[in-house]
């Protein structure tokens, strides 16, 4: 039975005890003008006026009524404390519903990431090995005579060789940001907005103030996927012709922890925030802020932009960084090399 239909129950009832002390006052007050007790009561009373008996009508009266305001009372608050545990209940009931849809989605995003991953190692990768051992074959039985055809099966099996590197460096790139490692979170948010303005041909512009190259590990990643989240939402869907990414250190005051807050603002067409659902993306962002004790808030007018806003405390341990050389790939050949991006 559900709160709602418990507190229709219980208002039905008192509705009936209400009529039913209605009636018999009703009935005792006709009975009391027909057979006059009252005068009865009094004249029966009036041989103990020594002990003051006559006086316990008035003083019962003073009590009935008195225990008819307690009741009142309490009946007020617990209508007050029945709404709370209503209001309460609605909470929970959505708060489980998003935990539910978000568990979903992240399953469905899961599974489409391994088909996808699986489909890259299956086509790419084998078809990159097969024609690896398609070359070094055919260079083993080339002879000295097939000096030329032994280097052009020598240079194609270099550059299939080098595409497996590049598909491996990707993977790797979409399981975690290893910029974060090798170059920490501020050059590795530079070399994020510099490669995404490239791609997107959206002006990107990047500060910071007053933070180190880390903040903890948990912190950093949380810091960098909401970015990464917030620029593919503005390259698909803003129309926006510039981006801001603002990442600043704040310094506690009061009662208040320091922390970190990074700010994504954009120029596009911006949209309606009470009518918009979140997709997994910021509900995902808002799940990694609320387990750092943070919060996400999303800004927007439509045609005034969107803003995106990420405020982290640091008072907490943050977990300890993963080591750098647990994901980097050797260095690559010539052509390949890793080039450290520009700095603001």
């Amino acid at each position: 039975m559900t709160a709602a239909t418990t507190a229709q129950t219980a208002l039905r009832r008192w509705g009936t005890d209400l009529w039913w002390v209605v009636a018999a006052t009703l009935a005792c007050y006709g009975l009391s003008i027909y057979f006059e007790l009252t005068e009865f009561f009094f004249g029966k009373l009036a041989k103990y006026e020594r002990w003051q008996i006559d006086e316990l009508p008035l003083t019962v009266t003073v009590l009935a009524v008195g225990l008819a305001w307690y009741s009142f009372r309490r009946g007020r608050e617990a209508r007050v404390e029945l709404h709370r545990r209503e209001q309460a209940e609605a909470r929970i009931a959505d708060l489980l519903a998003h935990n539910r849809e978000l568990s979903r989605q992240l399953i469905n995003v899961q599974e489409s990431e391994r088909l996808a991953l699986a489909r890259e190692l299956h086509d790419e990768l084998g078809q990159g090995c097969s024609a690896i051992r398609v070359e070094t074959a055919f260079i083993r039985h080339c002879t000295a005579a097939h000096h030329a055809d032994a280097m052009r099966a020598a240079a194609r099996a270099d550059d299939a060789a080098q595409g497996l590197y590049q598909l491996v460096r990707g993977m790797l790139r979409r399981l975690r940001p290893a910029n974060l490692d090798s170059l920490g979170l501020v050059a590795a948010l530079q070399e994020l907005c510099e490669s995404w303005e490239e791609r997107s041909g959206i002006d990107c512009a990047f500060h910071h103030t007053g933070l180190s190259d880390s903040l903890g590990d948990a912190t950093d990643i949380a810091v960098y996927r909401v970015t990464q989240e917030a620029l593919t939402n503005v390259m698909r869907h803003a129309r926006a012709s510039s981006v801001r990414v603002m990442l600043s250190h704040v310094v506690g005051t009061g009662t208040g922890a320091p922390g970190v807050r990074l700010s994504i603002q954009d120029d596009g067409q911006g949209m309606d925030t009470a009518a918009s659902t979140r997709g997994l993306g910021l509900l995902g962002a808002s799940e990694r802020a609320a387990g750092l004790g943070g919060e996400l808030q999303v800004e927007s007018t439509p045609g005034h932009g969107v803003q995106v806003s990420l405020y982290i405390p640091l008072s907490a341990p943050m977990s300890g960084a993963i080591p750098a050389d647990a994901i980097q790939l050797p260095e690559a050949t010539s052509g390949l090399g890793l080039h450290a991006p520009r700095r603001a």
